[in-house]
């Protein structure tokens, strides 16, 4: 980890926080492949990230071969956040203006990256094309940097996952190699689980084609109505969750439908909901009978329960590229590659 060439970068000097000019996309931007031996720009866009974590984010990147650039920021911090605003701001500009970066990665997730979008530089993204790497409140950035620009991102594992054996080939195959077209295969691991939650099955069968949008529901919940969010009219929407009762998964589900216009996507894939479940005894819909409440009466091909979400095993899905979802088949295949 040289941090010599990184603190030259920092001699780069951007505005105090100010709401950055309107700025709208005009044709897709791709990332460049990663490659052994890239350098890996490091940053927490989010939540604070703990010393373990960290390092276990720092190893995780060394494993598939990379160098890693620290963010300037990346050990601060402020209540819940990795340090303010401004200093989250700063680590994400500074790493897409680095010529020696190849492309960054969210050492994790958690609350704070949809508190940046309105102050970002997409101007500035959109000549520095990169790969944007991460998920859960990292849905934030990917979305808006996308609809903003139209840079490709990659819902995947933050630094700090579990880099299993199969979320590992994931990444290798879309992020490193661009496979295209590529069927994402189910997680054998996930398919063996007890748990409900684990469970693929049909909401409503059928085939759609369309550009990837979406991440964890809560963040695009948050973003429906805002200027962030991609239109989903004629989207395959993907979406997962943590943690959340049903009853709260209903109402998410319903802002999307309300203020987003989720009935207009052409089709929905639905991850894993962990830790979803209501409790014994309490008065409550199911996990599957709420998403079939608030997601089958829509009449467009939906599935829940592919490979991804906060779980071990996870699949990385591009933002902004043509797929395929064959609900019959339970396949979600990539069309085209997502990154040059």
């Amino acid at each position: 980890m040289d941090r010599r060439s990184f603190a030259a970068s920092l001699a780069l000097s951007f505005p105090l926080l100010a709401a950055a000019r309107p700025f709208s996309r005009k044709k897709r931007l791709f990332p460049r492949r990663l490659q052994p031996g890239d350098t890996i720009g490091m940053i927490t866009p989010g939540s604070y990230i703990s010393d373990e974590s960290l390092e276990k984010a720092v190893n995780n990147a060394l494993k598939l071969g990379f160098k890693v650039k620290m963010g300037k920021h990346i050990r601060a911090r402020r209540g819940f956040n990795a340090g303010t605003d401004q200093q989250r701001l700063d680590d994400l500009h500074l790493m897409f203006s680095d010529d020696t970066v190849g492309g960054i990665w969210c050492a994790r997730g958690g609350y704070g990256c949809s508190r940046l979008l309105p102050f970002i530089d997409y101007k500035l993204i959109s000549r520095n094309p990169k790969a944007l790497i991460g998920y859960s409140d990292v849905t934030a950035l990917l979305n808006a940097i996308y609809h903003k620009t139209g840079l490709v991102g990659f819902h995947g594992p933050v630094g700090a996952s579990e880099l299993t054996p199969y979320t590992e080939t994931q990444f290798r195959a879309v992020v490193m190699e661009g496979k295209a077209p590529y069927a994402i295969p189910l997680s054998e691991n996930n398919l063996e689980k007890e748990d409900g939650a684990y469970r693929t099955y049909t909401i409503k069968t059928g085939k759609a084609k369309g550009v990837l949008i979406g991440g964890n529901l809560s963040l695009l919940a948050a973003l429906a109505g805002t200027e962030y969010l991609p239109d989903p009219k004629g989207k395959l929407v993907f979406m997962e969750d943590i943690g959340e009762k049903p009853y709260r998964i209903d109402r998410m589900l319903t802002q999307l439908r309300q203020a987003w216009g989720l009935n207009q996507a052409a089709g929905i894939a639905m991850g894993i909901y962990a830790d979803c479940q209501p409790r014994e005894g309490e008065p409550s819909l199911s996990l599957e009978e709420t998403i079939r409440d608030r997601t089958e009466n829509l009449d467009i091909p939906a599935i829940y329960g592919l490979s991804f979400g906060h779980i071990d095993d996870q699949c990385t899905l591009p933002v902004g590229i043509e797929a395929e979802l064959d609900v019959e088949e339970q396949r979600l295949t990539l069309l085209e590659a997502a990154v040059r």
